[in-house]
């Protein structure tokens, strides 16, 4: 794991021992700055994406944090084996993080009511982005910042708002990530509004979420990330739930028992899990396809 020192802004690996560190939570814009960037201050300074770095550095600076995990610096995105490493770490990554500082870059404080400070949350692109869910429910303490990097609230104390803009029930803000209680059908509905830039990562973004792992193959599309995602939970679960999805009006191909995308999981959000309780099914695949 590579943290980026928050006094000299340099990167550093950690193999064992790591230090205790904040990580930021954000959108990606253009610009960003990256890890190859980062080794020459000079360079990467040149990036629309340094103020981004040098305030985050800053606010975790003020809670003295000597270090901090920022996506877009500390992983080499040019080999692939580690960054699919990295993508398969992410949810580990954000729930042992210290504090996870959730910046807003496109929310600007001064609402006069709660329900403008609701639409101007709502509005907000980092509610709508694949990869925030997880950063949203993993961390143990988060904080989020607005586009000027003042404080916004806890997510302890924006629960109920939250919850509101995500459909995520309240007690996962109040309790912690206890998520086993919650049905598979649920989870998917959570993502089922939410877009990720590479079609791929709609599903690699909720690994973590379903504590499972898989090889990230860029190129291989929605739809067969997706049911390779599927076929690692049922390996692990036995919630029939995952089949509680409706498949959208313009899908015509002839597809199988699995979803295609988050998407057809849109009314699946009060779905609970779904257990044979006296003999507990169990999944398999063999030479013929699917067993329950």
């Amino acid at each position: 794991m590579r943290l980026l020192h928050t006094e000299t802004l340099q990167v550093t690996e950690f193999d064992t021992n790591i230090p205790i560190y904040a990580i930021l939570s954000h959108t990606w814009q253009e610009d960003e700055v990256t890890f190859q960037d980062i080794q020459n201050h000079d360079v990467a300074k040149c990036k629309a994406g340094w103020s981004k770095i040098e305030n985050a550095c800053k606010y975790a600076r003020q809670y003295k944090f000597d270090w901090i995990w920022i996506d877009t610096c500390c992983i080499d995105k040019s080999s692939s084996a580690e960054l699919s490493e990295v993508l398969n770490s992410m949810y580990q990554y954000y729930g042992e993080g210290r504090v996870c500082i959730a910046y807003l870059s496109d929310f600007e404080k001064g609402s006069r009511n709660i329900t403008e400070f609701l639409d101007r949350m709502k509005s907000c692109r980092w509610f709508k982005r694949g990869w925030t869910l997880q950063e949203l429910i993993a961390p143990r303490y988060m904080v989020f910042l607005d586009k000027d990097w003042q404080h916004v609230g806890t997510r302890f104390g924006l629960r109920r708002v939250i919850s509101e803009i995500t459909s995520i029930p309240v007690p996962v803000f109040e309790t912690g990530p206890l998520l086993d209680i919650y049905s598979t059908a649920q989870k998917m509905s959570w993502a089922a509004s939410r877009e990720t830039k590479r079609p791929e990562d709609i599903a690699y973004c909720l690994m973590g979420l379903f504590g499972v792992n898989m090889p990230t193959i860029y190129g291989e599309g929605e739809a067969k990330a997706f049911m390779r995602l599927q076929q690692e939970i049922i390996k692990y679960s036995d919630d029939r739930s995952i089949f509680a999805w409706v498949a959208s009006h313009d899908y015509h191909r002839d597809r199988g028992l699995f979803a295609s995308s988050p998407l057809e999981f849109a009314s699946s959000g009060e779905v609970g899990v779904s257990y044979d309780l006296g003999d507990k099914s169990s999944f398999s695949f063999g030479n013929n396809g699917l067993r329950i």
